[in-house]
């Protein structure tokens, strides 16, 4: 059973910069399968572009597909650190209605990404069961 976030988590995820575009973007979530992609900009976690974002605050605002995934990225992006518990990043998913949570070293270095469903497949099902019943809300 797992106990930390980097028992759980997802190392070493697929990144992009701040210039890249959102269609480039979107293409690298369906290829890769995941909401989110980190956007680093000088080995530095800068924002978090998700498929929300490319829905919202790109098609609903009338954007083009070439619009650098900067400007419409969630910059305020709440992180864990790998030695944390799975509780606490449950907890953090939960009061900030996140599905996933980037992992980075006190540096601030990205090593990995946390989704829900990676706490599912902890075996924590208590705890999965009431976060997804809080991000749900």
């Amino acid at each position: 059973m797992h106990h930390t976030i980097r028992d759980a988590m997802t190392a070493s995820p697929t990144t992009i910069k701040p210039s890249t575009s959102a269609m480039e973007a979107a293409r690298i979530m369906k290829s890769e399968n995941v909401g989110s992609l980190p956007i680093m900009e000088n080995d530095r976690l800068v924002g978090v572009v998700t498929d929300r974002d490319l829905a919202i605050r790109l098609l609903a605002e009338g954007k083009g597909s070439e619009t650098a995934v900067g400007e419409i990225a969630s910059k305020d992006v709440v992180t864990v650190d790998p030695q944390q518990s799975l509780e606490e990043a449950a907890r953090l998913m939960a009061e900030h209605q996140l599905r996933r949570l980037p992992v980075c070293e006190e540096d601030g270095k990205l090593v990995g990404i946390l989704a829900q469903a990676d706490i599912a497949q902890s075996g924590h099902d208590t705890l999965t069961g009431e976060t997804v019943q809080q991000i749900s809300k």
